[in-house]
């Protein structure tokens, strides 16, 4: 299966190239991409460099282009796609439908992968968009059961792609509006859930707290880890209890089902973290990088060392990992 690895920045390019990537997704530096954080993605400059150290490892490079263009700004996401394709990017993710018809009606050549936004959950839509767009693989949101999955893989016109790692989200990818209640700005078509610039630290004698927007969304005791406030991952006051109400920090983890997954017939497996540092990217792909290595030397004999397990614990979020949706013994 291919690995396929983020990165935010050059560094975090090299990184993932040096330890081990088939693949390296990355994003320009606009609302073009669901990563749109300041200071992270390339200009072309950084693009041409990456690309050249990507093709003199033998490594393919993708360009997410996975926002949905708004009618005042669709000029910049034709200038994406123009930017991408003259590149030389092996495939461009895509999940919006409009950006797909100009893609093979300018360049019918360009490699299209339907990003995890397009929310494509079932056979019929994967046919659609082969037969609209003839994308080549789709990567799978983040809310299907393993069996769910196997089924689509036994019929499923194109290649699919399965999250393997990184940070999880109570939304259906591409239907995410909850932020934009405080922030009046959608992920989707913003590129980033939480901007910076809504984003407001409080230092206290006691403790340290996140706003956004001016909203509290969370609490934390000086030695208590921090996360960077998402209204989704917050802590809240319900019913005289102060909890994680929505979601619970943790990251995705499918480590021990990677003979399942291969079975099944999965192409690819991504890892989440484009905002993150070269150091998590780094430390990411190198475990998995060894873990199918060792999966494809061993095949059923395959079995999780405790060191990865290790390893990933300390880049989790909240330090715990969980298979997430994937596991659904009750189904």
């Amino acid at each position: 299966m291919e690995l396929v690895c983020p990165a935010g920045s050059l560094p975090a390019f090299k990184a993932a190239l040096n330890a081990g990537a088939n693949a390296i997704y990355v994003g320009f530096k606009d609302d073009t991409n669901a990563r749109h954080f300041t200071g992270l993605n390339f200009n072309d400059r950084q693009a041409q460099k990456a690309l050249a150290l990507a093709r003199d490892s033998g490594v393919k490079l993708y360009v997410a282009i996975n926002t949905y263009p708004q009618p005042t700004g669709w000029s910049r996401w034709q200038a994406a796609v123009d930017r991408a394709v003259e590149l030389g990017a092996d495939a461009l993710i895509i999940a919006d439908m409009g950006l797909m018809t100009y893609v093979k009606e300018k360049y019918p050549q360009q490699n299209i992968h339907l990003s995890v936004q397009g929310s494509s959950t079932n056979a019929a839509s994967l046919k659609f968009y082969k037969e609209e767009f003839d994308i080549k693989r789709a990567v799978l949101p983040r809310v299907l059961a393993t069996k769910q999955v196997e089924q689509l893989c036994e019929k499923s016109p194109v290649d699919l792609e399965v999250f393997g790692f990184g940070s999880l989200c109570i939304m259906v990818e591409g239907r995410c509006v909850l932020s934009s209640y405080i922030t009046g700005e959608s992920p989707n078509t913003c590129g980033v859930c939480s901007p910076a610039k809504h984003v407001r630290w409080e230092e206290s004698a006691n403790s340290r707290r996140s706003r956004l927007n001016n909203v509290l969304i969370d609490e934390y005791q000086h030695k208590e880890n921090a996360s960077y406030p998402t209204l989704c991952k917050g802590r809240f006051k319900v019913d005289e209890n102060t909890y994680h109400a929505l979601e619970q920090p943790t990251s995705l983890s499918t480590l021990e089902i990677i003979p399942q997954l291969a079975r099944m017939g999965i192409k690819a497996i991504k890892i989440e973290g484009r905002q993150r540092s070269p150091a998590y990217v780094e430390q990411v792909v190198r475990v998995w990088r060894e873990a199918l290595d060792a999966f494809k030397q061993n095949g059923e004999r395959f079995s999780v060392s405790p060191q990865w397990l290790e390893q990933l614990d300390k880049v989790s979020e909240g330090q715990q990992t969980s298979l997430g949706p994937y596991s659904r013994p009750w189904q």
